[in-house]
């Protein structure tokens, strides 16, 4: 049994029961990850499902052009709905992710799925919360795309980054947030120039800080 696989699943996955925890630490294998890493490729094939326990992890579409296009992050104590889905169905990975940090996960092999969703009540909720939870995300992403203006859309990808990463300074560039947003780096900073003007960021090299008003909203 791997006893640091066993304290980071205890740390992280608490709603585990403790036998799941000790087959977890059995089967499972640590990888680390290094800032930048691809995590998963469009067109991959899984051998094993992801539980994140250390990082951030960003998901994202990849356009035939080459274009970028933001999906959701995947943070400590989650794990990756869509390596789940591909691995337990032998398709290939239509998303790509990316460690935004220095990052850790424990694969646990596909082949031992669905004998986990028998044997645990927990792996089996936690399955299914996690379809549900990245369900709703990506409903989020179709909302936006479909019915929100860029402005608006920008705005909400602001407060949706400072959330994720606890914090009110997002240092990134325009053309980061274009690539998320699948638009030209010219609209985005023509957008938030106007944000500025009404003060609800500041702008600075690489940086953006986030007013309370639209950190509170």
């Amino acid at each position: 049994m791997n006893e640091e696989i066993k304290s980071l699943l205890n740390e992280r996955f608490p709603m585990f029961e403790s036998e799941l925890v000790d087959i977890l630490a059995e089967i499972g294998t640590l990888k680390e990850f290094s800032e930048g890493e691809e995590l998963m490729r469009t067109g991959q094939y899984f051998r094993s499902t992801m539980l994140i326990v250390d990082g951030l992890v960003k998901l994202f579409r990849e356009g035939d052009e080459g274009g970028e296009y933001f999906v959701y992050y995947i943070e400590p104590g989650n794990a990756c709905a869509l390596s789940m889905v591909c691995a337990s169905q032998q398709k290939t990975s239509e998303v790509m992710a990316r460690a935004m940090s220095n990052a850790k996960a424990i694969l646990v092999p596909i082949d031992k799925m669905d004998q986990l969703m028998l044997d645990y009540k927990s792996w089996y909720y936690f399955v299914v919360e996690t379809y549900r939870s990245r369900f709703e995300e990506l409903l989020t992403v179709i909302d936006a795309i479909a019915f929100k203006a860029m402005d608006e859309r920008l705005e909400f990808y602001l407060k949706k980054q400072a959330q994720t990463l606890n914090t009110t300074s997002l240092n990134t560039t325009h053309q980061q947030i274009a690539d998320d947003l699948n638009t030209s780096r010219e609209v985005v900073s023509r957008l938030l120039k106007k944000m500025e003007q009404r003060e609800m960021i500041s702008l600075h090299r690489n940086q953006i800080d986030l007013a309370p008003m639209i950190e509170e909203e």
